[in-house]
């Protein structure tokens, strides 16, 4: 039974990869998110492919800033970023502690250090440092916070869930099965979910936070001289979204977040060992 559904998973996915790597290339979006929906799509499959279609692909043309003004979809853009760059960082992580025999709280810290150092230096500080003026070193600083709030919250959902199925699955934690990749798959989708929440306080802030930088949305990049009466340019749809106008300071402030996403990364690896246990 569960052969057959990892089979029809894993078929799902490639024609769901297939679509997406294909049609966003007509997608005015920016490039790094546009490989971050390839790679969503790539660990979540169709789920990945109808958040792309229901979030960032254009409806029609010359509407791609206000379709993605909403802030649900550039929460949904700041999500699948984090999680896009992380993945590569966790399934590395997850690959070499099963090559190297790492198991419980050390593949963990792999997992998640691995997973902090890539969507960190380059998915988030080197992909995004236009952003930041063009440098990198002032990228690492303003995007640390936001990295490491999201994260915390990915790996809160991803550990138990990863840790659960493979205590029940099978050769789950072997690379070479394609079991291996399906309850990776399930952890990450988890993941996102977790993250979500966050990614929404980060986003919702920004305008107040200019100088925290704490997160970006979706973005509109459309060639030159093609957005007249689009409302163009890479910053057009985030400023129009962003634009809160509060100016207050976000609430919860960002230590009491910081704290809160700490204890949420505790209670879920404290639940996967529990789930681990039973």
């Amino acid at each position: 039974m569960l052969d057959g559904v990892m089979l029809l998973w894993f078929v799902l996915t490639a024609a769901a990869l297939l679509f997406v790597a294909i049609d966003i290339r007509s997608t005015p979006e920016s490039p790094v998110l546009k490989w971050g929906f390839v790679l969503l799509t790539a660990y979540t499959g169709v789920i990945g492919a109808f958040l792309y279609v229901l979030g960032c692909r254009e409806p029609l043309p010359g509407l791609h800033e206000r379709y993605i003004a909403a802030r649900w979809r550039q929460t949904l853009g700041s999500t699948m970023h984090c999680v896009a760059g992380d993945g590569v960082g966790i399934l590395a992580g997850a690959v070499l502690s099963s090559v190297f025999g790492l198991a419980g709280l050390v593949e963990v810290v792999v997992e998640y250090i691995l997973g902090f150092a890539f969507g960190w230096t380059i998915f988030q500080a080197l992909f995004m440092r236009d952003m930041a003026g063009g440098s990198y070193l002032r990228a690492l600083r303003s995007t640390f916070i936001a990295e490491l709030l999201s994260m915390n919250l990915l790996m809160a959902g991803m550990v138990p869930t990863v840790m659960a199925l493979k205590s029940r699955i099978p050769f789950a934690a072997d690379p070479a099965s394609p079991r291996f990749w399906f309850v990776m798959s399930m952890g990450l989708l988890v993941g996102f979910i977790f993250a979500y929440p966050m990614n929404w306080w980060l986003v919702a802030h920004r305008h107040h936070a200019v100088a925290h930088n704490l997160k970006h949305g979706m973005m509109t990049v459309r060639p030159a001289g093609a957005a007249a009466g689009a409302h163009a340019g890479m910053e057009a749809a985030p400023h129009a979204a962003m634009s809160m106008g509060s100016g207050e300071p976000p609430w919860p402030s960002i230590p009491v977040m910081t704290l809160l996403s700490f204890l949420a990364l505790a209670a879920g690896v404290a639940i996967a060992f529990l789930l681990r246990a039973m």
